[in-house]
């Protein structure tokens, strides 16, 4: 820090520096809340959801990367002892919506609530990852959790 930078003066207000950066921080906060809240929003709903390939229809696109995919993901990856199916679900999901990869997305949350995390958990995950992988990850990763989840209560 600023070491000899104690307190300003203007006018008759006297601020201490962590005032400054604080009232800085919070206007960039807002600044950022407010563009998110305008902008995200509409661009997701604009935006359809792919869906995911089949197994098959990526073994004729591609057979080697079908057989990598049953041998070493389904077979082996997702069958490891030190992680319970539904915490590896929840590992998966998170590093899905951290990187805005909304094909394999629905695939995996069905998987992952098939493995027992709820609709409550999905959500708070939803708000977890808000802070830690951005909000408009989030943001874009909604209408696609939401058609998860209004498939499976139907």
């Amino acid at each position: 820090m600023l070491s000899g930078w104690k307190k300003f003066q203007v006018s008759n207000i006297t601020l201490s520096y962590e005032d400054i950066v604080m009232r800085l921080a919070t206007l960039s906060l807002l600044s950022l809340t407010e563009l998110l809240i305008g902008c995200v929003p509409s661009a997701v709903k604009n935006q359809s959801v792919p869906a995911p390939p089949s197994l098959a229809e990526l073994g004729d696109a591609s057979p080697a990367l079908e057989n990598y995919t049953q041998k070493y993901v389904e077979n082996d990856l997702w069958k490891r002892p030190q992680l319970s199916p539904r915490d590896r679900s929840m590992v998966t999901v998170a590093a899905l919506i951290a990187r805005s990869d909304r094909v394999e997305l629905p695939y995996h949350l069905n998987r992952a609530m098939n493995n027992g995390l709820t609709q409550s958990q999905a959500e708070e995950m939803l708000t977890q990852l808000a802070f830690y992988a951005g909000w408009p990850r989030v943001f874009s990763a909604l209408p696609v959790a939401k058609k998860v989840f209004e498939a499976r209560n139907s």
